[in-house]
């Protein structure tokens, strides 16, 4: 990006040959292009009618003849100066009119070459004077190459300069990706690390778990195991019993065998006694049946009592849940009536506060017309802001004198603002925005 920048900050170089002799070579041929024009207008010729030739080739005349011209002209203006001086010529005979037409035209002709000689002068003057400005702008545009060539070669080296801090600025920008690669792939690793540490944790928690469903289920095991071994014993046990019990009833078979052997060989002398034993045995078995249904006829009234007892007592206990509940619902009733009679007190003895601040502002400022009775009265509606300035004051009951109505609504203008009634809970600040105020003098409420 800075090698970027710097090579679109750098301008290419100029060429030196730009710099080049366009302009001066354009001046110099303008300006032998008028010299020559104003000699060949300026200057009398010696023919009536000018060779046209010639002044097409005097166009092309380079300055270097023009100057050659103006020094022969030179030289024959002195030689016809030297030839022609009255101190130091011979006196001569009264020439006739046709010399003396000679020598005026002669005259003439040394007039026109002295003034065609100054202006030849003047012509090579302006002529050095471009050469001189052709020269000084050659040597301008030589120092322009020179120091354009200077300003090439330090741009080249502020190109090289910033090509180098490019590519440091690339060294840097690899080494920092670098670094940070190395910084990513040593996050990735803690991360990895983290990952592992965690699924081995899972893993420790996962093992914990199934040793403590492993324990469960053997506690289960054993407990099961436990159940059947004492349902086994309660078996054993009834099989005992049943066995007990088949014993003692074999015992009576056996006895009643040996009863009925008995009575069959004294049949004859104990039938009599068999059945008034049976009559007996019967009789006591009536008795037996009717002691069992009555003991049967008792355990169902205990039974029916029980659950009567049962039913009464749930019966006592839901009436008494209920009783507690409507007891925790009137005490939740009773505190939410005690905190919202305690928060209304807290906010009228606010609302108070407020009014009395306002009350006692608003008397500070009131100004009591002097003409003001003990009799008048007026009531001003103040409408309050959010932050307690003034929106609106209204006379909601008048005195009937409009200097004491006036002076009122002043006193409440000149009190506010209100700030403390941003002190006020939101709800408050509501219900305090609007109020009046009874002015009677010596009072305000």
């Amino acid at each position: 990006m800075v090698k970027r920048s710097a090579q679109m900050a750098i301008k290419p170089p100029r060429d030196p040959q730009d710099v080049g002799y366009t302009w001066p070579t354009v001046l110099a041929v303008a300006v032998h292009l008028l010299v020559v024009l104003f000699s060949l207008v300026s200057l009398p010729s010696s023919t009536a009618e000018p060779d046209s030739s010639s002044i097409v080739q005097a166009t092309f005349v380079s300055t270097e003849t023009f100057t050659d011209q103006a020094q022969q002209t030179t030289d024959q203006q002195a030689a016809l100066n030297s030839s022609t001086d009255p101190d130091e010529a011979e006196p001569a005979p009264e020439p006739d009119a046709s010399e003396q037409e000679a020598l005026q035209q002669q005259a003439d002709e040394a007039a026109a070459r002295e003034e065609a000689q100054a202006r030849a002068e003047e012509q090579a003057r302006e002529l050095q004077e471009a050469r001189a400005q052709a020269e000084a702008e050659a040597q301008r545009r030589e120092e322009e190459a020179q120091r354009l060539a200077e300003q090439q070669e330090l741009e080249a080296q502020a190109r090289e300069e910033a090509q180098r801090e490019a590519e440091a600025e690339a060294q840097r920008q690899r080494e920092a990706e670098a670094e940070a690669q190395r910084q990513r792939e040593a996050e990735a690793e803690a991360q990895r690390q983290r990952e592992a540490e965690a699924e081995a944790q899972r893993q420790r928690e996962a093992e914990a778990e199934a040793q403590r469903q492993r324990e469960a289920d053997a506690e289960a095991q054993r407990q099961r195991e436990a159940e059947a071994e004492a349902q086994r014993q309660r078996e054993a046990e009834a099989e005992a019993q049943r066995q007990r019990e088949a014993e003692a009833e074999a015992q009576r078979q056996r006895e009643a065998e040996a009863e009925a052997q008995r009575q069959r060989e004294a049949e004859a002398e104990a039938q009599r006694q068999r059945e008034a034993e049976a009559e007996a045995q019967r009789q006591r078995e009536a008795e037996a049946e009717a002691q069992r249904q009555r003991e049967a006829e008792a355990e169902a009234q205990r039974q029916r009592e029980a659950e009567a007892e049962a039913q009464r007592q749930r019966e006592a206990e839901a009436e008494a849940q209920r009783q507690r509940e409507a007891e925790a619902a009137m005490q939740r009733q009773l505190e939410g009536e005690a905190q919202a009679a305690a928060n209304a007190q807290q906010a009228q003895q606010a609302a108070n506060g407020f009014i009395n601040i306002v009350r006692r502002a608003v008397e500070q400022a009131w100004l009591i017309p002097a003409g003001a009775s003990d009799a008048m009265s007026a009531t001003i509606q103040v409408r309050l802001g959010p932050s307690g300035e003034v929106l609106l004051t209204t006379i909601a009951s008048s005195s009937g004198d409009s200097a004491f109505d006036r002076s009122a609504m002043q006193a409440v203008e000149h009190a506010a603002p209100f700030s403390e009634l941003r002190d006020l809970p939101a709800e408050q600040q509501r219900n305090l925005r609007q109020f009046n105020l009874r002015f009677t003098p010596g009072d305000v409420r």
